[in-house]
């Protein structure tokens, strides 16, 4: 009796958005992983840097440390180094976010500040969806490095307010519980529910909730 082979197709639920392949990362992702830009394996000598940044928790399997440089003059990085204990993803995206500030001499510490996950993605050439907050890690320890920064260098001015604003009352959700979910993958209300439970319990939460849904899908994946 002949044996007949079953062809099983196997659907991916990880995309690069760029490239429409399933869980393919470009060279570039793979060369900034392998060869990664200024890196630092050791904590510096104390002073060295003007301001340290940490995000993350070893329980979550994502932590980011950062320390910065500025020139004081010209309000320019001068230099940025980075260590982090996550994924490739992590790692490529805080290293290309690292040349991107110190291209050219290095960016003003506003234009730094302006750079979007998008941003780091494009040059890139795209990471799948699944990885997409990785390159938010970057982002936040550059945030909280420059909020360092502008406190020791007397610029309270210019600190960046990181706290969440309550969206449900009840169950003290943030919107910044909204947009991990968000980043996490959740599209849509059900979605971030799902995660949540935001809305369910303070149903005057709702459309606030699904403005900022919309709002954060379009940041980090685009209109569509």
């Amino acid at each position: 009796m002949k044996k007949v082979k079953k062809k099983i197709n196997f659907k991916s639920d990880v995309m690069n958005q760029s490239t429409g392949q399933s869980w393919v990362y470009s060279d570039v992702v793979k060369d900034h992983f392998f060869n990664p830009q200024n890196l630092l394996l050791e904590d510096p000598e104390p002073g060295e840097y003007d301001a340290v940044g940490e995000v993350g928790s070893p329980a979550c399997g994502d932590v980011m440390k950062m320390w910065v440089k500025v020139d004081k003059k010209s309000d320019k990085i001068k230099d940025l180094r980075w260590r982090t204990f996550g994924c490739g993803s992590a790692i490529a995206a805080t290293s290309m976010f690292s040349a991107m500030v110190k291209e050219a001499g290095g960016m003003k510490i506003n234009l730094a500040l302006k750079i979007k996950p998008q941003d780091i993605m494009k040059r890139l050439g795209g990471l799948p969806e699944r990885k997409i907050h990785c390159s938010v890690l970057a982002d936040k320890a550059f945030r909280k490095a420059m909020n360092n920064y502008f406190r020791v260098s007397d610029q309270p001015q210019r600190i960046i307010a990181l706290s969440g604003r309550i969206i449900d009352k009840r169950l003290n959700i943030t919107d910044k519980d909204i947009e991990e979910a968000v980043l996490e993958g959740a599209r849509n209300l059900v979605e971030v529910q799902r995660k949540l439970k935001v809305g369910v319990g303070d149903k005057a939460a709702i459309p606030e909730l699904e403005q900022l849904i919309r709002f954060y899908v379009e940041k980090y994946y685009g209109k569509g």
